[in-house]
């Protein structure tokens, strides 16, 4: 392991040499060698910058903005003033050769490689767009999310999980109501939030909805989410169908979740067995009882 700065070190050297050698390519073209867009594509200047329709039409898309409201004035100011100011940053970073930085340079192509990853994955869940069957079968299948969907009011305690966390979740493992849990809390010295909030049962894993439906009369239930812990109890249940184009248009965004997830699932595993790892890294990625790609241990 002696070696392992050692060879950190010139692999950083390396890659950011490689690095400046390709973007200082790239940046011989300053900000003003851009190709000039025609008058009626270009909606601002900002010094030697232009904005597109086609930018702008963009940044649309990234606020998640419908195009029938893309016109809206409103909506025009506070997209296009925030295209404009990134645009002016752009400038006073180049100006200040800040592109010219390994870390910045390092940050750029990382940002560069996330979006290219995440466009050809989403364009590889697409591929296999789901029909008609498809939709109907998904959602035939899924009755929790659509014809037997249910709204669960819930009142609910949150407190963050800490060392001493796991004593009071195993007092509380039977209690009855949350006053119970509140009092539990407070004498513990844990400080704690009590409100109200309602849950999807299409969004809730149908093993942990079972276990509520068994005892959802008269049980409190704990869950971890995230660095807090939720105890609560159910205080109405409401039945919400999604049917018709609703139903058809939610299917088809779960299908194309389940489908970029199982597109990621699969890249990953294929990357792994083509990657091939060097010296301390090899030992550190591959397991003492696995074996690398090209079958040594």
């Amino acid at each position: 392991m002696g070696s392992l700065p050692g060879q950190l070190q010139q692999c950083r050297m390396a890659a950011v040499v490689g690095i400046c050698c390709l973007m200082l390519v790239a940046c011989g073209k300053k900000s003003g060698d851009q190709p000039v867009a025609s008058n009626s594509q270009v909606v601002a200047h900002i010094g030697s910058e232009v904005v597109t329709t086609q930018e702008l039409d963009n940044e649309f898309r990234w606020a998640n903005i419908p195009v029938n409201r893309q016109n809206d004035p409103d909506n025009i100011k506070k997209v296009l003033s925030d295209l404009v100011l990134r645009k002016y940053l752009l400038q006073q970073a180049l100006n200040s050769k800040l592109d010219r930085e390994p870390k910045v340079l390092l940050d750029v192509l990382r940002s560069r490689e996330q979006v290219l990853a995440s466009a050809f994955l989403t364009r590889q869940a697409a591929a296999a767009a789901a029909g008609k069957a498809d939709v109907d079968e998904y959602i035939a299948k899924n009755p929790l999310k659509f014809s037997g969907r249910k709204f669960l009011t819930l009142e609910q305690i949150v407190f963050r999980l800490g060392p001493d966390s796991q004593t009071v979740i195993d007092a509380n493992k039977d209690a009855k109501t949350l006053d119970e849990v509140d009092q539990q809390l407070t004498s513990a010295g844990l400080p704690h939030g009590r409100q109200m909030a309602v849950l999807n049962s299409g969004e809730i894993p149908q093993d942990i909805l079972a276990t509520i439906e068994a005892k959802k009369a008269d049980g409190v239930f704990f869950v971890r989410s995230g660095p807090n812990g939720l105890f609560f109890k159910i205080k109405e249940e409401q039945s919400r169908p999604l049917e018709g184009e609703a139903a058809g248009d939610v299917a088809r965004q779960l299908i194309r979740a389940d489908a970029l997830k199982a597109e990621t699932g699969l890249a990953s595993m294929t990357a792994n067995i083509e990657a091939k790892y060097e010296g301390e890294y090899a030992k550190i990625m591959v397991g003492q009882g696995d074996t690398t790609p090209d079958g040594k241990k």
